[in-house]
């Protein structure tokens, strides 16, 4: 793990408040890892705040429009296959994510292995109360179980990848937004098997701005859980066949960068800017 070359990817909207301090914290337990930032062109300084900020291993990426959570999460994995890092620590901008956790959970980070912070395992803790804390144990309890997948947390987004594993996904299958992404990715890893770690971590609660989830992801969710629930049934994946449901090859002629993820057949999209451009396989 010394040796390895490391991403830590942060999706941003509205963070301002946020964003310069996090950055700080990351560098200080994690000072050799490489930070991406992608903003989905905020309209509170953001891009100003990271401007001002002189760091060679700080890239950031301004998308044109709020284009969602899914979508960004799609662009750090690609990101991190295109610069051939060989882990991806992704987490969230609002110090829910405490970057004092990242030196451990990039301990456990193995070529053949998913990590994952989790709030429910032993000497864990969550800062939830209430209705959010209900929803929060009965999705992960619901997904779980559902797909007989064995952590205690499958939601959450601070996560450790191996990018190694990461290149066999079928990205035209990882099409959705928010916690469904999260959990899909989770299957695939474990449809992958990969070696499922989950490290305790005390999630928090925000302290500044407010939270961008939509209020009816929880039912968008358990649609997109049942989805999965047949496809694990149904469904057979070869993960030894060459990927094509993502291409560098192509240039968006809007935004001219090369991130495109495979929609259904020849349709790609370019996860930069949204356009969509067909291309036949190669």
């Amino acid at each position: 793990m010394s040796n390895s070359k490391v991403l830590i990817a942060i999706s941003t909207y509205r963070e301002a408040e946020n964003i310069e301090n996090l950055i700080s914290k990351i560098k200080n337990y994690s000072p050799h890892s490489n930070i991406l930032i992608i903003n989905d062109y905020s309209d509170d300084q953001t891009k100003e705040i990271i401007n001002k900020i002189s760091d060679s291993n700080l890239v950031y990426l301004e998308r044109p429009k709020k284009l969602g959570l899914g979508t960004a999460h799609k662009l750090s994995i690609f990101y991190a296959i295109k610069f051939n890092y060989d882990f991806l620590l992704t987490m969230d901008a609002d110090f829910s994510h405490d970057p004092s956790h990242i030196p451990v959970l990039l301990k456990k980070a193995e070529k053949n292995a998913f990590v994952i912070g989790s709030r429910f395992c032993e000497g864990a803790k969550s800062d939830y109360t209430g209705f959010r804390k209900l929803v929060s144990n009965l999705g992960n309890f619901v997904a779980r179980t559902l797909l007989n997948i064995k952590l205690l947390e499958i939601t959450t987004y601070y996560r450790v990848y191996s990018v190694k594993l990461l290149k066999k996904l079928p990205f035209d299958e990882l099409n959705a937004q928010g916690y469904s992404l999260g959990v899909k990715i989770v299957w695939f890893m474990k449809k992958l098997k990969a070696n499922l770690i989950e490290i305790p971590i005390h999630f928090k609660d925000r302290k500044k701005g407010k939270s961008k989830i939509p209020k009816l992801q929880i039912f968008i969710s358990s649609f997109d859980l049942l989805i999965i629930k047949l496809k694990d049934i149904f469904k057979k994946y070869d993960f030894n066949r060459p990927n094509y449901t993502y291409n560098f090859s192509l240039i968006c002629n809007k935004c001219e960068n090369s991130f495109f993820t495979l929609v259904k057949k020849e349709k790609f999209k370019c996860l930069l800017c949204g356009k969509i451009k067909n291309n036949k396989k190669n």
